[in-house]
This record gives C-alpha cells, sequence and structure tokens, in this order.
C-alpha cells in the first residue's frame, strides 16, 4: 500500500468509493490510514451504546461488508489496496474497542495500539497483508491488528482495574 497514489476524483461521486475511503477521510495526502482510523474512532461511543452482542454483529456485518466494498472498489480503481481505502483501519479500531471502558483516555490508548499494530504488522499480519489479496486480503491485515490491539488492551486493562 502506498500513500503517493492520488485519490481518485470518483471518491466524491460514488457511495462505495466514499465508504470504502472513510467518508473522504483517505483522500488526504498524508496518513490516509490514521485519518481513516479518527474517522472509524468518533462511532466507537456509539457503538458502545450497543449490548456487547450488538457491537459484536456490527463488527462481523461490518467486517463481511467490508470484504465485499473494499474487493469492489480496488477493482474499481485496479489498484489492490489503495493507499485512500480506509475502510479496513475503521473496522480494525471497532475492532479494538469492543469490549472497552468508556472515556477518552481509553479511546486514546486503543487508537495508539491499533495504529502500532497496524503499522509494525508483527507475524502474521505482514505475511497475510502480502499473500492474500482481493477484499479479504485488503481487510484481513487490519482485522488481525485489531484483535491484537484489542488483546494488548484487554491485557492493560486487566492490569489497571
Amino acid at each position: 500500500m502506498t500513500d503517493s497514489i492520488k485519490a481518485p476524483p470518483s471518491v466524491w461521486r460514488n457511495p462505495w468509493h466514499f465508504f470504502a475511503f472513510g467518508f473522504g477521510s483517505g483522500t488526504l495526502p498524508k496518513a490516509p490510514g490514521t485519518w481513516g482510523t479518527l474517522v472509524g474512532l468518533a462511532f466507537v461511543p456509539l457503538w458502545q451504546l450497543l449490548p456487547d452482542w450488538g457491537y459484536w454483529l456490527m463488527l462481523g456485518l461490518t467486517t463481511l461488508f467490508g470484504i465485499w466494498l473494499c474487493g469492489k472498489v480496488a477493482r474499481d480503481l485496479g489498484v489492490h489496496d489503495h493507499g485512500g481505502i480506509v475502510w479496513d483501519e475503521m473496522v480494525g479500531i471497532w475492532i479494538t474497542l469492543w469490549l472497552a471502558p468508556t472515556g477518552w483516555q481509553w479511546l486514546l490508548l486503543g487508537f495508539g495500539l491499533f495504529r502500532l499494530f497496524d503499522i509494525v504488522k508483527p507475524w502474521p499480519i505482514r505475511w497475510i497483508d502480502r499473500q492474500v489479496h482481493g477484499g479479504l486480503g485488503i481487510m484481513l491485515d487490519d482485522v488481525l491488528a485489531g484483535v491484537f490491539a484489542w488483546l494488548a488492551l484487554q491485557a492493560l486493562i486487566l492490569l489497571l482495574s
């Protein structure tokens, strides 16, 4: 994935591209993944109003939708995992903060952990990022980064409580 690929104008005309580009956040020239994660973070207080099973259901649905969406937009653009496609980062931060306590400090900690795992891509995330293609490949590395960040956050919650 590269940040040097210019965002296509279709982001502003095509609703699927608009969603995949994180409501436009993926069009920003520097660090679109970070901006997409911030947009996703803005939804977390709303998701935290859901019962635990409702949040879990939302994660499943947005992940499945993301596999289709990211694959479709990548095919439309003719670029595998365009740097501006950030739906995967949005789902990743939602996974990270499932069952997290409410409060800005947990949101910030979850954000930092998710970005760390998404950028560093420890094994097997980096391998999956390189080997799995299409919508599943675009989503899977960020889903796993979200799971790793979730595990780290849950461990910190246990240690601090």
